[in-house]
């Protein structure tokens, strides 16, 4: 996907939100969501305003996260109605990185023109392209997805979950009492190339064989070979079928459903990002095809009363922006990377906020507490899990998801600690 050529970058474009009437413009690149005049409970706007960005990939083959940049828009009106943050007026740059390398890189760029104070609740594939130029000016990532390594070993990156490594391996660890044997459909990629293990050393905590590894395009349209194969590959009883193909999971299980019927009895699962509540909603609720499946989360179900405040400002603030959906686990990953940037200036306490500032506070051990919908967070030395490969890691913990009458629901309260299976993971 990275070599696509295209003949132009988009710049991204600004819109002004005004106290009075607020309209937000989103563009194919990127767009500007500011307030005018004096914020509500400021002294005179003496505090300078702060410019941070998110991006993410819209419109494109494979992977699309539009609601990340609309819930950031949606968190700076709600902040500024109630006079910013400390003080600050809160302004979001948005930028569709389109899901290329050249794309990211130039989201980045733009980032770095406009001195942002950080970048915040992002989702790219493309790290090495991104990261680079945040490096070079000093800008921290907070917060992002967690699909690239580079988010979870650059000394400006401060992750809010475990990304895709935590998933995979608490996958393991949620079947492996419920599957006597698995077959992993995932992407034939340098990312997906790394799932097997991280699975399997989840499975290895009950003793269980390893995974049946089968690797598939990205981007297919339909999946019937893979789907034959991991059914085959289950076993007749007690047999699970996982897939892990982002947007392309639903093509998957649409194959998968397809498949003559014979006596394999055989239970699906995924992790979120892959299958969530829309996604169940879409294919017909309780009698979805994912009615029972497993499925391995960073957060609360969506249903969770601790969601309630994001659902409040979504409702208030998103209008009717269908792009935000407070199910979806990228709005999730924002809601809370902007908790994180919130709790970061707010203990400045200062009128002017950069990008310097919010790393030091960062890497000095600033405390963020969100609501339980993770445990606090840190980013100093000492709260760091240590990884090979991921030494920024310092959420571990996941959630262990069912799909129970067409709802995703806690298979077993409260959070599961990964952190010893991913170590334990090649």
């Amino acid at each position: 996907m990275t070599g696509r050529r295209r003949s132009s970058i988009p710049r991204p474009s600004r819109t002004v939100t005004s106290l009075i009437a607020c309209t937000t413009a989103v563009a194919a690149g990127a767009s500007l969501l500011t307030g005018c005049g004096v914020l509500p409970g400021t002294t005179g706007g003496s505090r300078e305003p702060v410019t941070v960005m998110t991006w993410a990939p819209d419109g494109t083959k494979a992977t699309n996260m539009p609601g990340m940049p609309a819930m950031a828009q949606a968190y700076a009106r709600w902040v500024n109605a109630n006079g910013g943050i400390d003080g600050h007026e809160l302004r979001i740059l948005t930028c569709n990185e389109q899901n290329t390398s050249a794309g990211a890189a130039a989201c980045a760029r733009r980032a770095v023109q406009e001195k942002v104070a950080a970048v915040v609740g992002s989702y790219s594939q493309n790290g090495r392209a991104f990261m680079a130029p945040l490096e070079v000016a000093g800008i921290p990532y907070i917060g992002g997805y967690g699909t690239t390594d580079e988010e979870f070993s650059s000394y400006l990156s401060y992750p809010v979950n475990g990304g895709q490594a935590a998933l995979i391996a608490g996958h393991g660890m949620q079947l492996a009492d419920q599957c006597r044997r698995v077959s992993l459909v995932r992407p034939d990629t340098v990312s997906g190339d790394k799932m097997p293990e991280l699975l399997n050393s989840g499975l290895r905590k009950a003793s269980r064989r390893t995974a049946v590894d089968i690797p598939a395009v990205e981007d297919a349209g339909e999946y019937i070979a893979q789907a034959e194969q991991a059914r085959s590959e289950a076993g007749k009883k007690h047999g699970c079928v996982t897939a892990v193909l982002g947007e392309r999971t639903q093509n998957f299980f649409d194959s998968f459903r397809r498949l003559p019927s014979d006596d394999h009895e055989v239970r699906i699962s995924s992790v979120l990002g892959s299958v969530g509540q829309q996604l169940v909603d879409r294919t017909g609720g309780s009698n979805s095809v994912f009615e029972g499946a497993f499925v391995t989360g960073w957060y609360p179900e969506a249903g969770d009363r601790r969601w309630e405040p994001m659902r409040k400002v979504i409702k208030e603030h998103a209008f009717a922006d269908n792009r935000v959906d407070p199910a979806d686990p990228g709005v999730q990953t924002t809601w809370i990377a902007y908790t994180v940037l919130k709790k970061v200036i707010e203990s400045l306490n200062t009128d002017t906020v950069t990008a310097t500032k919010v790393a030091r506070a960062l890497d000095q051990g600033v405390r963020v507490d969100t609501g339980g919908l993770t445990p606090d967070l840190r980013w100093r030395y000492e709260d760091m899990l240590g990884v090979p490969g991921m030494p920024r890691l310092v959420n571990h913990e996941v959630t262990f998801q069912v799909v129970r009458q067409g709802r995703l629901v806690a298979q077993r309260p409260g959070f599961v600690d990964v952190g010893d299976t991913v170590r334990r993971a090649p």
